[in-house]
Formats: structure tokens, C-alpha cells, sequence
């Protein structure tokens, strides 16, 4: 069964997450601060990380971060909770690497619905086996791993997941809220700027994407044939 990390201060929220995690037949750990969670994050890489963002000792951003600087969790899915529910901490939890977010109070079922569906969509990617190059990008679903001009690159497990759908869908012009629908696997209510974060991780993490992955205005995006490398 897939081990879920819970990192959160809250006792009553973590035993209530626990239970309904479950019995939806996952294995749960639980963590009450930043520094415990920190520690077993480390020690034993979950499946799935579900991060509050307002933790004693470590914050859920700190933990976040590090996350994605270590090679032996940088793809591990996070979800972050919190109560601070504004638009400008959900773009934070986001561009630190979170691949999903959901305000308290919440409801524990949709928290079960967002888990389930983040792992299927990454076992499903990681199912198929084969190796997409474009350009000067490879991506390897089966070692669910990027380089970019021959160098490794750490994704999250959403960019990843967001990487290749707009790869298989090259030439198309991809609305922000299909991207959601599709990517995010269930319709998201964080708001379409969740799409514009990722996109920009996307092209700072790779260069080619700058020139590639155009901007639709008030529309979404669309990637072109891979320009010539300089």
C-alpha cells in the first residue's frame, strides 16, 4: 500500500486525516512538527507527502524546499494544508514545490480524491515505459527522470507530469483550465494561476521552453516545434 507522510501540528486534523486515509487503504505516517517531519522525510522517502505550512520548529515551506534540493525526495508528491487559504500563499506553496494545495477547513474525502488522484496519474506515467526527446529535453517515464542538453534535471512530480502532456500534445493550444482538468486529475479549485506557476518552473528549469512553450494571451499555452539550439 502506497505510505503517506503527514506532517502536522494539529492533533485532532492529523488523526482525522489519518483515519480517512485508512480506510481508503493507504499507510500512514504521522509527524506533529517541521523538525520530526523533516526528519522522517529524510530518513524514509514516502510515496506522498501531505505538508501543513504553519509548523512548529520547521515551517512547511522550509520543509518543502528542502525536499526538492534532495535528490532522494525532489519527486516525492506534496500536498501542502493550511488554513492561510489567500491566493499569495497558495502561488508560495507552489513555486516551493508544492504539486497541490487545499485550504482548512476541508473536507477529508476531497483530500482522499486529491491523493488518489496524484499517485494514479504518476504510476500511469511511470507505466508506460518509454523515452520522449524534444529537442534538447529527454524524458524517461520509466526512470522518471529529464535532462536538459545532456545535464539532469529535478522536477517535481506535477512538472513532470505537466512536461509530458504538453510533449504529447505539441501543436496544440492548451487552455488553462483543460491543463487542470488533465493534468491535475479532478477539477482543481486553487484557480488557473496554479498553471501559470508550474509553466514558469517549467521554463526556468528548462531553457528550450522559453523560446517553445509560447503564452496564448488570456487563453493558455502552446509548444512549437523546438526551435534550432544556439
Amino acid at each position: 500500500m502506497p505510505r503517506i507522510l503527514v506532517v502536522e501540528d494539529d492533533r485532532d486534523i492529523a488523526e482525522l486525516v489519518r483515519r480517512y486515509l485508512e480506510k481508503a487503504h493507504f499507510t500512514v505516517e504521522l509527524a506533529n512538527s517541521g523538525q520530526d517531519g523533516l526528519a522522517s522525510l529524510n530518513e524514509r522517502p514516502p510515496d506522498l507527502l501531505i505538508l501543513d505550512l504553519m509548523l512548529p520548529q520547521v515551517s512547511g515551506l522550509e520543509i518543502c524546499r528542502a525536499a526538492r534540493t534532495n535528490p532522494k525526495t525532489a519527486a516525492v508528491p506534496i500536498i501542502m494544508v493550511t488554513a492561510r487559504a489567500e491566493e499569495s500563499e497558495r502561488i508560495t506553496g507552489l513555486e516551493s514545490g508544492a504539486d497541490d494545495y487545499i485550504g482548512k477547513p476541508f473536507s477529508p474525502n476531497e483530500l482522499v480524491a486529491r491523493v488518489r488522484a496524484l499517485l494514479r496519474r504518476i504510476t500511469r506515467e511511470q507505466a508506460t515505459g518509454h523515452v520522449v526527446t524534444y529537442g534538447d529535453i529527454t524524458v524517461n517515464d520509466e526512470q522518471h527522470t529529464v535532462t536538459s542538453a545532456g545535464q539532469p534535471v529535478t522536477l517535481t512530480a506535477k512538472e513532470f507530469l505537466l512536461l509530458k502532456y504538453v510533449l504529447s500534445h505539441r501543436g496544440r493550444v492548451l487552455s488553462r483550465d483543460l491543463l487542470l482538468t488533465d493534468v491535475w486529475g479532478y477539477k482543481y479549485t486553487g484557480g488557473t494561476r496554479t498553471v501559470d506557476v508550474h509553466v514558469r518552473r517549467l521554463r526556468e528549469k528548462l531553457p528550450l521552453l522559453e523560446r517553445a512553450l509560447m503564452t496564448v494571451k488570456q487563453f493558455g499555452y502552446k509548444l512549437v516545434d523546438p526551435p534550432p539550439l544556439s
